[in-house]
């Protein structure tokens, strides 16, 4: 069953977007590109999920990139 969003794909494109050209627009390096993208998740995480959700959202968060990047045999 595909995860249902509350946000539309308007929404997620737009920021998609906006965050793939900072990252595009110097040729920044895959590992610098995937440490700030993690860095960026962890502030995230810190200001915008209560201590008690944080490791629950990370675990998740984790789960969902690894399924996501998982190829079809």
């Amino acid at each position: 069953m595909p995860i249902m969003s509350k946000y539309s794909r308007a929404e997620q494109d737009e920021l998609f977007e906006k965050l793939l050209n900072a990252l595009t627009e110097t040729d920044v390096p895959a590992d610098l590109a995937l440490m700030t993208l993690g860095n960026l998740v962890t502030y995230v995480l810190n200001q915008q999920a209560s201590p008690s959700r944080r490791e629950a959202l990370a675990r998740q968060f984790g789960a969902i990139l690894l399924q996501s990047v998982q190829t079809k045999q």
